[in-house]
């Protein structure tokens, strides 16, 4: 069957608020989108808007070289394209999954003809078709695809390529999510830890702000040091100080009444780094620490 359709005309599977907001910023710029949703009336408002809406997700992926999906895991991929032809097809998947169903899913999408690019979109919803709001989508897998399709993938939010392992975009994605809660955490015991006190959350607010932003050094020196394998050259506060230092924190969190189950999982792995041979890691920083998470 050859594919009569525009160059710049793509298949979007999943209407929840992610893909709609994706749908919505392709319509607005003016690229013809088929879409389909496992619940029909999701797609309404979209056919307001100019899109053409397919009664299932086989028609819809035919309409379409581009095939889009954004579904809610990788199980409903699965489920929404057995048994469909995929020959000749570009799949970008930027439902959230983990590097390994990535791979898995890339693979088979080969084994049925189609060129396969995963994607981990670094934005929530209001953000998609708002360029100054900075979310972008990595992407990983076939860099044909990528290249043949960048400037229709671009639309709703910048791209980035990191690598034709298909697994890299879930990896990049969940490794920044999780710099991201422990974020949170920190921040969700800074505010506890003042509850019931005469300070207001809004004065300290720009504090932590500051405050975290001083520390953001820790990134790119961490990287340093995780590729060199030194972690004593240049060290201002070790790790023996560091650890020493944690008491203070854990009793500070007891006398206000919070818990420390936020923060004692980091401080847990600092220790055992330090009691493992602490002649050999007191006076290392802390990013040593880093290698006890690996099993």
């Amino acid at each position: 069957m050859t594919d009569t359709t525009p160059q710049n005309a793509l298949t979007l599977l999943g209407l929840g608020d992610m893909g709609t907001a994706l749908a919505r910023t392709w319509l607005a710029a003016g690229h013809p989108l088929t879409v389909w949703n496992r619940t029909p009336a999701k797609a309404e408002p979209l056919a307001a808007e100019g899109a053409s809406v397919a009664a299932s997700a086989a028609a819809a992926v035919a309409a379409s070289a581009l095939v889009v999906v954004c579904l809610l895991d990788d199980a409903s991929v699965g489920s929404a394209l057995d048994g469909i032809d995929l020959t000749g097809k570009d799949l970008v998947n930027l439902t959230t999954g983990t590097p390994a169903e990535a791979r898995a899913r890339a693979a088979w999408a080969e084994e049925r003809g189609a060129r396969y690019l995963d994607g981990g979109i670094m934005a929530t919803p209001t953000m998609i078709g708002v360029p100054e709001a900075g979310g972008y989508v990595f992407y990983s897998g076939s860099h044909a695809l990528y290249d043949s399709h960048r400037a229709v993938l671009e639309v709703p939010a910048g791209s980035r390529f990191v690598g034709e392992n298909p697994g890299h975009a879930a990896l990049h994605d969940v490794a920044l999510l999780s710099a991201m809660w422990g974020m949170f955490a920190g921040i969700s015991q800074a505010y506890a830890l003042i509850e019931g006190e005469d300070i207001a959350p809004k004065d300290l607010a720009p504090l932590l702000s500051e405050w975290l932003g001083a520390m953001g050094f820790f990134v790119g020196n961490a990287a340093e040091r995780l590729t060199s394998q030194d972690f004593t050259s240049g060290v201002v506060s070790n790790l023996a100080m560091q650890v020493a230092g944690s008491g203070t924190m854990l009793r500070t969190a007891e006398e206000q009444g919070v818990s420390a189950e936020l923060i004692t999982p980091y401080v847990d792995l600092l220790r055992r780094r330090l009691t493992a041979d602490p002649a050999a890691h007191g006076g290392e920083d802390t990013t040593g620490a880093i290698l006890l998470l690996k099993r």
